[in-house]
């Protein structure tokens, strides 16, 4: 049976990726269906949803469209999400990989430097380093990026430990492979599968990350995102109930497709795992 076979079997999963793909499609259509910045003000403020045309989700407090905000805060999201993850895979990967292969010394000293960032909290370590930086995208993205990191190295340094003495890694050794060689071509593409399966959930992470920094208004100014719209609306929460619903309801279906589609992807790489917990 086929990987997309295997995906498909999961209804789950298709929900995730359609509600996915949904969002996506959201975040590119945003310049083309509200080409003017969701910055400005273009009705009334207070304006509740579907009671002008044009305005399906209404307008906030300073008279903004909400529909705008919600789309363009969509590319934010994902941007945010898959760049951080993708700068803690470039971080944790190589780190994990030398730890599990050369093991001793070298990996009693990249684990405990691991364990000094996994003894302060994700999310207080996060607000520190985006104070000091200055709130930016560019800010917001290496601090996720940092307090994200130590799973994966810690997850590629188990499947290092489990596969560096396995037959065909003895095998390469002895035609004479370096052990840069041995580390990138036979052991690091039987990692991928757990790899992959975490990268998934890890963007779902830092969506929720990013949107709690801009909620405590640690978000980039100049840009409009989910966690900035529910900052700015809890204090009119009662009066005008959608500027805080629509996002949350974004947040909550991004982050619940991602754990879905991780949840798929770990079915359809290891079929033996999902048997068993069937």
């Amino acid at each position: 049976m086929s990987f997309f076979a295997r995906f498909a079997q999961n209804r789950g999963a298709l929900i995730g990726l359609i509600i996915l793909l949904t969002i996506i499609a959201m975040a590119i259509l945003a310049p083309l269906l509200f080409p003017e910045s969701p910055w400005r003000m273009v009705q009334r403020p207070f304006l509740p949803p579907m009671e002008v045309d044009g305005f399906p989700l209404g307008t906030d407090t300073m008279g903004r469209n909400v529909a705008a905000g919600l789309m363009h805060g969509a590319w934010v999201s994902l941007l945010i999400g898959l760049v951080s993850t993708t700068v803690a895979l470039a971080i944790g990967v190589p780190l994990g990989a030398i730890a599990g292969y050369y093991g001793g010394l070298i990996d009693d000293a990249l684990m405990r430097f691991t364990e000094f960032f996994q003894t302060i909290p994700n999310f207080a370590l996060a607000i520190v380093l985006v104070a000091i930086m200055q709130p930016s995208i560019t800010s917001i993205v290496l601090a996720i990026a940092i307090v994200s990191w130590p799973p994966v190295a810690r997850l590629v340094r188990a499947e290092f430990l489990s596969l560096r003495n396995r037959e065909y890694v003895e095998a390469a050794r002895l035609v004479g492979q370096s052990n840069t060689t041995i580390i990138l071509r036979q052991i690091l593409p039987n990692t991928l599968s757990p790899i992959i399966v975490l990268a998934s959930l890890m963007v779902a992470t830092a969506i929720l990350l990013e949107s709690a920094l801009s909620f405590l208004g640690l978000g980039d100014p100049n840009v409009m995102s989910w966690g900035y719209m529910i900052g700015a609306a809890r204090t009119v929460i009662r009066q005008a109930w959608w500027l805080s619903f629509f996002p949350g309801v974004a947040i909550l279906l991004t982050v619940l497709a991602l754990n879905l589609v991780g949840e798929g992807l770990d079915d359809a790489l290891n079929p033996k795992l999902a048997r068993e917990r069937s």
